[in-house]
């Protein structure tokens, strides 16, 4: 008989539930992405709209609250393709893979009737969208008032909207690197006002769109090394709390951007080590 073995993992505090407690506090846009990936929607949507009342500028989380309040097969599209979920794989890194944003796993969780994003299970069959997967999450801007980005009092699409919902693909796929250099741009001008939480935000949604784009200046060189840092430390939670998929799923966007990034190389091989472990059990 083989003897029984243990599984440890560091120890950490218990994990709060939902994001109520934040809620009417300056609650971090990146606590409030977390907290979404573990299916808090209603409270998520609660903390988006407060952000966005204090940040109105803020086009990550009005992006976010779109994939959370939009029609998932309006903004994706009807046809889709069955996908056999494999080994390490997360709605985040299906987003970035065939949508081009890993931010956007939200929208492509909801467009599968994910009641928790951070549950992807090795060999669930999942729908992944043949079309409108070009289409940028942030092309309209949230409009007060409304339970949807970019609708007006009728309830329907602005005209706008309309029309950005017909842009090629290709269009956007050309405007993709020019995106990526001008938010690294608005991201340092953030950080220049004091305002780095933003700046971070910014950042990191340039580099989602293009991990390689180069940093270009000293302070967005700073500024990347710590979103970097953030995100191991974030993964590192994640990791204590058997959340392995979403810490991978961070550690792989940390590695996209710097494949040399020592601490993420070692972790992401023990949280894939544990999770093989895990399944023995």
């Amino acid at each position: 008989m083989r003897p029984t073995r243990s599984v440890v993992v560091s120890p950490s505090a218990p994990r709060a539930t939902g994001v109520a407690r934040t809620v009417g506090t300056d609650a971090s846009f990146a606590t409030i992405v977390d907290e979404l990936q573990h299916g808090h929607y209603a409270e998520g949507e609660q903390a988006l709209r407060q952000h966005l009342a204090r940040h109105p500028g803020d086009r990550a989380a009005q992006a976010m609250l779109r994939q959370l309040t939009g029609d998932p097969q309006q903004l994706l599209g009807r046809s889709s393709q069955a996908h056999v979920v494999q080994e390490g794989e997360s709605y985040s890194l299906l987003a970035a893979r065939h949508l081009g944003d890993a931010s956007r796993f939200l929208i492509l969780a909801r467009y599968n009737g994910s009641t928790n994003p951070s549950r992807l299970q090795v060999g669930q069959t999942v729908q992944l969208p043949m079309s409108g997967a070009g289409i940028p999450a942030d092309v309209e801007p949230v409009v007060a008032g409304t339970g949807e980005a970019g609708r007006g009092d009728t309830g329907e699409p602005s005209a706008p909207a309309q029309a950005d919902a017909r842009r090629p693909v290709a269009a956007v796929a050309e405007s993709s690197a020019q995106k990526a250099r001008r938010l690294q741009k608005e991201s340092v001008a953030l950080l220049g006002q004091g305002q780095r939480q933003q700046a971070l935000a910014r950042l990191d949604e340039a580099l989602t769109i293009d991990p390689r784009l180069p940093p270009g200046g000293a302070a967005a060189a700073s500024l990347r090394k710590d979103l970097l840092a953030g995100c191991h430390q974030r993964a590192i939670v994640l990791y204590r709390n058997q959340q392995l998929d979403p810490a991978i799923a961070l550690w792989d966007h940390v590695l996209a951007i710097d494949p040399g990034y020592e601490p993420a190389t070692i972790y992401r091989a023990r949280a894939l080590e544990l999770k093989q472990r895990l399944k023995q059990f």
